[in-house]
């Protein structure tokens, strides 16, 4: 297989949630691979971090505070990429999250809907968006973020497990949907990578992130790197013949049935 399978020289690519972790992982692995990226998120000091570095690497970069949750700002991040570029080529949704680790009868039906709205109804909307280019060009790769979360049972975190789960559906109905136009649909699924929340939430409930750990194929947490390497390969011509796929990058924590 040649290298230039991977290669994204001179395409240009959208990463919400790119200010730090997984997605500004994301970016700049995009960026090493020869693609020009657009940073998104709330905190315009760190994307604007993440576009620095990706312009320390010889690609153009922009950055865009926009909240997901807002579809208006989501048409509007698109369109500025369109402006800035004159193309979209990725898009990957990766911006979502929980903040709680509670039984359901503890959760309110508005944390639910927030969840639900951060980690689902705003991949839609950039899918849904980022489309809207893409069906003219004829050509892209979405690529939305799941977790094992999706599926595997996770008690204590319905609604982020079934935003998740939701992701890996939409995806698969995308693919169909946009396949006629050239344009690829995938999901990638994490299991337990160090981040900042992931940390926070550890301290939460460190039982079941250290039964996790032991229980993975490869024994030890997954580093936000690993997961951007997965999204080169999405991304990537690499995957020129691959819609509608959940690419797990869990170490093999997805294989344990609870």
């Amino acid at each position: 297989m040649e290298h230039s399978l991977f290669s994204l020289t001179d395409r240009v690519a959208i990463v919400t949630g790119s200010g730090r972790s997984i997605g500004k992982a994301i970016a700049l692995a995009l960026a090493d691979a020869g693609a020009h990226v657009v940073a998104a998120a709330r905190t315009s000091a760190e994307i604007e971090a993440t576009a620095s570095e990706v312009k320390a690497k010889g690609r153009k970069a922009l950055a865009v505070p926009t909240d997901v949750t807002d579809s208006t700002q989501m048409n509007d991040l698109v369109q500025k990429t369109v402006r800035e570029f004159g193309r979209l080529d990725i898009m990957v949704n990766n911006a979502g999250g929980q903040w709680i680790i509670a039984p359901m009868l503890e959760l309110t039906e508005e944390y639910f809907d927030e969840v639900i709205k951060l980690s689902l109804k705003s991949v839609f909307s950039g899918c849904k968006a980022a489309a809207q280019v893409m069906v003219e060009q004829k050509s892209g790769s979405i690529i939305n973020m799941s977790s094992t979360a999706g599926i595997m049972l996770n008690p204590g975190r319905i609604a982020y497990s079934a935003a998740k789960a939701g992701v890996v559906n939409l995806t698969q109905n995308l693919a169909m949907e946009l396949g006629p136009y050239n344009i690829r649909v995938n999901a990638l699924a994490p299991g337990l990578i160090v981040t900042e929340r992931t940390k926070v939430l550890a301290s939460k409930d460190p039982a079941v992130f250290e039964t996790r750990r032991k229980n993975t194929a490869l024994k030890r947490l997954g580093a936000p790197e690993e997961v951007a390497g997965a999204a080169v390969y999405l991304a990537s011509d690499a995957s020129s013949y691959v819609t509608g796929n959940l690419l797990v990058v869990s170490g093999g924590l997805h294989t344990l049935v609870t």
